[in-house]
């Protein structure tokens, strides 16, 4: 069973979960950028948890089924048409050999997730389908997908859908992401921090899949924020020697030597991944007691 990528959109590439357990190695996570989208799309078709899926940035890919094939569109409304029918987002849709799917500019939101019945079928590295394509590694031969590519998706056995039900997700443009204070708080002054959690920022477009970065009103430190390099995780939120916050996303660095003012509870990251630039974005304090008893 295959895919045939017509056209690919700017950046549409293979991603799971991520790759874990490398970062002492230097090998960063990559994965989805909306895991709440990536869940919904792989449980509309049936599929178990992990299997690897296509992440669409703002234009979506033309692909035509080589297959007879179960697929469901999450994420970013994209106005995605199969062989010139409207396709709805978050419903598993039966597509027939030889079907393309049209995924196009998307008007809200900013990333969509396509997902297969059985999966797309590429080589697991280091236990991830994940690209990361600045390393070249994992996901379709380490990169970005290509007009030609084909694409094997995992064999699937007759299925029929459910009646799970997902309501399509609206994406604003100004949103509120809660956060966990620290590690380095202690880093800024109290000035600093009350212009953190009290100032809006605008989402920079000169953000990408490794953060995003904004423009505001800097944060004022102590005495700098440079500090002996620590560990990243998907939501930290460092400031550099400007002032002017970095919120690190999915293909963030392993490590990092700037203070991190707090991060970002994981339930709100997929805001986050939706955000467009000039998308405005407040900052809340939550403590991580509050924050587990969420989870």
């Amino acid at each position: 069973m295959s895919i045939l990528v017509k056209t690919p959109g700017p950046l549409t590439t293979v991603q799971d979960e991520g790759r874990f357990f490398y970062q002492s190695s230097g090998i960063r996570p990559s994965g989805v950028m909306d895991a709440a989208a990536y869940e919904a799309a792989n449980a509309l078709v049936g599929n178990t948890k992990g299997e690897a899926v296509l992440e669409m940035t703002f234009l979506g890919a033309t692909l035509e089924f080589q297959s007879a094939a179960w697929f469901a569109l999450t994420g970013a409304d994209m106005q995605a048409k199969l062989d010139g029918a409207p396709v709805a987002r978050y419903q598993a849709i039966r597509a027939e050999a030889g079907q393309t799917l049209a995924v196009g500019m998307a008007v809200s939101g900013c990333r969509g997730y396509l997902a297969v019945r059985g999966g797309v079928d590429v080589p697991l590295v280091m236990g991830s389908r994940s690209t990361d394509v600045s390393a070249k590694l994992g996901g379709f031969e380490g990169r970005a997908l290509k007009a030609g590519d084909v694409l094997p998706t995992l064999a699937a056995d007759d299925w029929t859908p459910t009646d799970l039900c997902y309501e399509p997700p609206v994406y604003e443009s100004e949103i509120t992401v809660r956060v966990v204070p620290g590690p380095q708080e202690e880093y800024f002054t109290a000035a600093g921090l009350d212009t953190f959690f009290s100032a809006a920022y605008e989402i920079s477009p000169n953000s990408d899949r490794m953060g995003l970065r904004l423009d505001g009103p800097e944060v004022e430190s102590i005495s700098g924020t440079d500090i002996v390099s620590d560990g990243i995780v998907f939501g930290s939120i460092q400031v550099p020697s400007g002032g002017v916050p970095i919120i690190l996303m999915a293909d963030h660095q392993t490590a990092g030597g700037y203070a991190k003012i707090g991060t970002v509870l994981s339930f709100d990251l997929p805001k986050l991944a939706q955000a467009r630039p000039g998308d405005t974005v407040h900052f809340v304090r939550i403590s991580a007691e509050d924050a587990q008893k969420l989870y």
